[in-house]
């Protein structure tokens, strides 16, 4: 989760091992959201073992389903209204242009393994809902409770403050002050505004690149959603809101032609605009990896000065940027890994002076 930080905007690097040589390979590369050092780690062994991009970017995105990575990727994190879990995820092969997600998928906590099974064994990209948890069952993944203590009790929590924060507007009751359930009011009634207070700090989903020494890319994401988002029907098993995550495009991207990127933050926002799709389309056209993300994060913030997320770039040559370019008020240094020795580097920030911390994969020569 977003962290505060009274540390200047430019960091002095730190190196924790002995420099990159000056002509090092930059491929294979690994790079991901967040300070999710373990992901990162999980896939960059994964490449140094023979394995493929696909596969790196499976193990990493698994690490943080089962370390629940800042309560925002795995189980036990995100009640819905309900007070349920749900699971998103995503990954997509840039060689073949192929994609496998789930959204909403219950009571299954490998959700990236299930979007790896839906790529591999299925002619569809997304499943959703209990179609999705159905789906992973016949594969052998083992149903059980996403709920933990931790989840019980900030669902608990949100319904002792009236139920915020919440994404419902145009309603009665008036969604800023009550629980619902809601309704459209009559037409002579006036129209409720939306509520804006929403918690900025909880989308820390985990996107993750990979550009294998082959040039093959793939990349991925995984995440338990907006907290108290709005749920579908339990009785009828339609699924709840889905963001980003699993949305080609929008959640990752990836072609082997081009480079692959990530996003992550307010996903309601980031699906219209499919900023993944878009970064790796500017680097297509020969853009760096860090005009692209730029660009991305400048036409989204255009329409929406308050909206909070990331992106990131990394073309097929290993080229990457090296901030992760976020809007919103916080700040930290990057962290470059190579092999087992890892680099503290200068964190340049994005307009309104804001870094998050990057964690990349490099080999060593």
């Amino acid at each position: 989760m977003a962290r505060k930080s009274n540390l200047p905007l430019r960091l002095l690097p730190l190196v924790l091992g002995i420099a990159l040589a000056q002509d090092s390979s930059p491929l294979p590369l690994v790079l991901n959201t967040w300070p999710f050092k373990n992901a990162t780690a999980a896939a960059w062994r994964t490449l140094a073992s023979g394995g493929s991009a696909l596969d790196a970017v499976e193990n990493g995105c698994a690490v943080c389903e089962r370390e629940q990575c800042d309560g925002t990727v795995g189980y036990g994190g995100s009640p819905d209204e309900l007070g349920e879990t749900t699971l998103d995820a995503m990954i997509m092969d840039g060689a073949a242009m192929d994609v496998g997600a789930v959204g909403g998928l219950r009571r299954i906590k490998n959700a990236i393994g299930v979007a790896r099974k839906v790529l591999e064994h299925t002619t569809h990209t997304l499943l959703v809902g209990e179609s999705a948890t159905r789906f992973a069952e016949s594969m052998g993944f083992t149903n059980e409770d996403l709920s933990t203590s931790a989840s019980k009790a900030l669902h608990s929590d949100w319904l002792a403050r009236n139920c915020q924060p919440n994404y419902w507007r145009k309603v009665i009751p008036d969604p800023s002050k009550y629980c619902g359930p809601y309704k459209p009011p009559d037409v002579s009634e006036k129209d409720n505004p939306a509520y804006e207070e929403v918690d900025i700090h909880g989308h820390d989903t985990i996107g993750m690149v990979v550009i294998h020494k082959t040039g093959h890319t793939a990349a991925g994401t995984s995440t338990n959603g907006l907290k108290f988002k709005i749920p579908g029907c339990s009785v009828l098993y339609t699924p709840s809101r889905v963001g980003d995550s699993p949305i080609p495009g929008a959640g990752a991207y990836a072609d082997d032609l081009a480079g692959a990127a990530a996003a992550t933050g307010d996903g309601d926002i980031l699906l219209r605009f499919l900023p993944s799709y878009q970064a790796v389309e500017y680097m297509r056209r020969g853009d760096d990896p860090s005009i692209a993300c730029q660009k991305v994060i400048s036409r989204i913030q255009k329409y929406y000065p308050k909206f909070f997320g990331a992106v990131i770039c990394a073309n097929v040559t290993g080229g990457y940027d090296p901030v992760e370019r976020v809007i919103q008020t916080d700040h930290k240094s990057g962290l470059r890994s190579k092999g087992k020795q890892t680099e503290n580097i200068p964190a340049r920030c994005a307009s309104p002076r804001v870094c998050r911390q990057l964690f990349v994969g490099r080999r060593l020569v």
